[in-house]
């Protein structure tokens, strides 16, 4: 359990959602950021979870979450960097756009607040402190279709090896980079067993899995510039 909360960007769904319940369950305040305004939300703000908006589409408006996260507390426990967007590539006029809103919210956004938020994580007693980059299996595998999303997780993920390098001993910074683990909203079975078939553990797990990654390096104090697969197996296939 700690004071100070721990932030988790783009938290509002998904993994991100899972992971600020468990760890709010688990004692720990929580802040997430959102993009939009959706019904989950109103459920977070219940459970007493300080959620923030914010637009890392552009640069201003990392500076303008940043101020405000300031403005909301004094000091952090860790920072969770799951902000993303699966956005396949463009081949028209639109590719550069999509291109740069990719690195402003994979990396743009993260390197930022790494840099302009470090103060909150050095504030009080706390025995460890974390800043944790949510990657993707992608970023060692390269993608046919969603070449500009690989590429900007692949940046995150080497900036992993950067801020662990500048920021110990005192905070660690490490990286999860997880494959498929949950289904959206819609997809069929044949999907789901084309989706399984891609592992050797041949399932989709669930978001449980990232939550118990996501807890292993926040309780870890001899772990810092690693980037931890949460794959299945999938370099086994």
């Amino acid at each position: 359990m700690s004071a100070a909360p721990i932030l988790i960007t783009g938290g509002a769904q998904r993994l991100g959602r899972y992971c600020a319940e468990r760890l709010l369950d688990d004692g720990h305040p929580v802040i997430v950021s959102y993009r939009r305004e959706r019904p989950e939300l109103e459920a977070l703000r219940n459970l007493g979870i300080v959620t923030l908006p914010a637009d890392f589409a552009t640069e201003a408006g990392i500076h303008d979450f940043i101020e405000r996260l300031k403005s909301e507390t004094g000091s952090l426990r860790a920072i969770v960097h799951n902000a993303s967007d699966w956005a396949p590539d463009s081949l028209d006029e639109e590719a550069g756009a999509n291109f740069e809103h990719l690195f402003r919210v994979h990396m743009q956004a993260p390197y930022l607040i790494n840099l302009q938020v470090r103060e909150l994580l050095e504030q009080g007693d706390e025995p460890q402190r974390d800043i944790v980059h949510m990657t993707d299996y992608v970023a060692q595998r390269g993608s046919r279709k969603h070449a500009a999303y690989a590429a900007s997780k692949a940046g995150l993920e080497n900036l992993t090896l950067s801020f662990a390098a500048m920021y110990a001993p005192a905070i660690q910074v490490n990286a999860i980079a997880p494959a498929m683990i949950m289904l959206n909203d819609g997809d069929d079975d044949a999907y789901a067993e084309k989706a399984k078939a891609k592992s050797a553990m041949r399932m989709i797990p669930g978001p449980d899995v990232i939550y118990q990654s996501l807890r292993y390096l926040l309780d870890n104090r001899f772990v810092t510039g690693v980037t931890l697969p949460v794959d299945g197996g999938r370099h086994l296939r």
